[in-house]
């Protein structure tokens, strides 16, 4: 339901303002006074999509009025009715963050453009919004899953953390541990996740263009920086910063981002004006960056700088009883995604999990249980899509029970379409092409297995 609150001491237009907006289906209130709207907005907790007010009442200043409403962490869009105003009238509303500023007598077309650029402006917001609110659901610090004490210990710390404005934070530990998921943990549990959360992986630009993306850029700053560019960091403004393999940044953008931290202030690359921002940063590095610093293979001063909490996560090795809570939860999570309905793990499919070291950890995982989601042709997680190693001195029919293995690769090299073709290429090949055989082998129909020959394109020609 749209609602509107008018504030105007003119009996006259404000009936007529609230006929005219109920016939649109609008849902209005008129208030008199300040006293009368500050009892619904302030005291009640109403919160109208769009708030029409006049700037002179008989109890006070509209603008005054809405410097309340803000500070009591009320939204929604501002448009201001005057027969008059200064100049300085104008630009506090701006600054108040209120809409328009409509002269009296009103322009009714004015108005309803007016209105419908609120309404849209009010849209995005709520979005916003429930996007956010539904951030903050989801990335609690018991998204950190995991019954082990090492986890509850991270939960814990994260807990501690998103409860103080702390200004940085630095995530250790082993790839594929968790540092993406716990940096927004930090950022939409905490008292900043009204803002942005703004992520880069250093590791994945060269210097010159990680300094662009970083800082931005004027136009003209080097060849074919042709417009102005809002760099990542003044894109974080009044929110969270996450430099992944922040230890792969060069040293002179280690110097450069060390004073921008400091004075929470810099330039853009090309740029003479200084840009202010009020940042927190999370950074994550599977280096031992106090090593590094001290080798002087970092600098040290922004090793200080970010390091003002440290949180080592820990290995899957080291928390394997977390295997049965985490493989649940992504079962549940892939379920939803690819309409599958896989709702039992075998016992030999635990075993392989649980007798395997993880190099790659909690990334590693995910990514073995997503294709054996995505694969599945029943309710049963099934084993031949693991492609894990066999434990040592494990025969063909050993305790995990999976007949012939296939290896894959798990570090990115090789996609997921690619994994489907290569181990229905080596089936094929292994039953001499006879699709039966190599349905049977592989726990599907007959009709599916040759849909997925057709896909890739395999037959008898394959043999190579």
């Amino acid at each position: 339901m749209r609602t509107m609150s008018i504030i105007e001491d003119e009996r006259l237009l404000g009936s007529e303002l609230k006929r005219r907006f109920e016939r649109g289906g609008w849902q209005v209130t008129v208030s008199e006074t300040i006293a009368d709207a500050r009892h619904l907005i302030v005291e009640l907790g109403m919160s109208p999509t769009i708030v029409l007010s006049d700037m002179n009442l008989p109890d006070g200043n509209g603008l005054d009025f809405l410097e309340e409403v803000r500070a009591a962490g009320g939204h929604g869009e501002w448009i201001f009715l005057s027969g008059y105003g200064t100049r300085r009238d104008i630009e506090r509303a701006a600054e108040l963050g209120a809409l328009d500023f409509l002269a009296k007598p009103l322009d009714t077309h004015k108005l309803d453009l007016t209105i419908a650029a609120a309404t849209r402006g009010a849209r995005a917001r709520q979005r916003i919004a429930d996007s956010t609110e539904h951030e903050a659901r989801r990335f609690s610090p018991e998204a950190f899953v995991g019954p082990s004490p090492a986890a509850a210990r991270v939960r814990t710390m994260l807990a501690q953390l998103t409860g103080v404005p702390i200004s940085s934070v630095l995530l250790s530990g082993e790839t594929g541990t968790g540092k993406g998921l716990t940096a927004k943990i930090l950022h939409y549990s905490g008292e900043r996740s009204d803002g942005p959360f703004v992520d880069v992986n250093c590791a994945a630009f060269p210097k010159d263009l990680l300094e662009s993306q970083l800082f931005g850029h004027e136009p003209g700053a080097f060849t074919g920086a042709k417009g102005r560019h809002r760099g990542l960091l003044e894109q974080a403004d009044g929110g969270t910063l996450f430099l992944d393999e922040i230890g792969e940044l060069d040293p002179g953008l280690q110097a450069k981002l060390l004073k921008a931290l400091e004075d929470q202030r810099f330039r853009r690359v090309g740029g003479e004006q200084e840009i202010e921002v009020d940042v927190r940063l999370v950074a994550a590095s599977n280096r031992d960056l106090r090593r590094a610093a001290a080798e002087g293979s970092f600098r040290s001063d922004l090793y200080h700088r970010i390091s003002v909490f440290e949180v080592r996560l820990p290995s899957l090795r080291e928390r394997k009883e977390d295997i049965p809570a985490l493989v649940e939860s992504m079962v549940r999570e892939f379920n939803t995604q690819a309409g599958k309905h896989v709702t039992h793990v075998p016992d030999a499919v635990w075993s392989a999990l649980a007798g395997y070291d993880w190099p790659g950890n909690v990334r590693e995982l995910r990514n073995v249980i997503e294709r054996s989601v995505l694969l599945s042709a029943s309710a049963e997680l099934p084993a031949e899509w693991l492609g894990l190693p066999r434990p040592a001195g494990a025969g063909d029919d050993g305790a995990q029970g999976c007949g012939d293995w296939i290896r894959l690769p798990l570090d990115g090299s090789m996609a997921l379409d690619e994994m489907d073709r290569f181990i229905i290429q080596t089936a094929l090949q292994r039953n001499d092409f006879n699709v039966m055989a190599t349905a049977r082998a592989l726990g599907t129909t007959r009709e599916t297995l040759r849909y997925r020959i057709q896909k890739y394109g395999l037959g008898s020609d394959s043999r190579s």
